[in-house]
């Protein structure tokens, strides 16, 4: 009987500990990103800022979730505040900001011929879609 009792609260225990890690914990440190936008009709290539975007979640393969809305959000902003059409729209992101900075060194110095404009992050931010719901 005593042995019983030992193996049912150890099993509460066991239940009660695995039942927590099936939570999903929200990333509070965020991901840092970055957009580019090229053309192939147009030598002008706009980087934005590395912007450290709170509440984004990677998958457990490191892949940013929903990639897609921000690469809209940032060719939504070059259609409609500098009118610029049929752009190519990319998003890095890492978790360290200093990993995401050397990555983009490497990017610019691919676009050596083109001109490269810089959009600041007082002009245009990515915003988590999740977290404003």
């Amino acid at each position: 009987m005593r042995t019983f009792k030992l193996l049912v609260c150890c099993g509460i225990l066991f239940l009660t500990c695995s039942s927590f890690s099936l939570f999903k914990r929200k990333n509070t440190s965020g991901v840092y990103m970055a957009g580019v936008s090229a053309s192939f009709v147009d030598s002008v290539v706009y980087f934005t800022d590395v912007q450290n975007v709170k509440g984004v979640t990677l998958n457990k393969q490191g892949l940013l979730l929903n990639r897609s809305t921000f690469s809209d959000q940032f060719d939504y902003y070059l259609e409609g505040n500098l009118q610029l059409k049929e752009r190519v729209c990319f998003i890095y992101y890492a978790k360290q900001k200093e990993k995401l900075e050397k990555n983009l060194l490497k990017i610019k110095a691919k676009y050596q011929g083109a001109v490269i404009k810089q959009v600041s992050e007082s002009e245009f931010k990515f915003t988590n879609e999740e977290e404003t719901e």
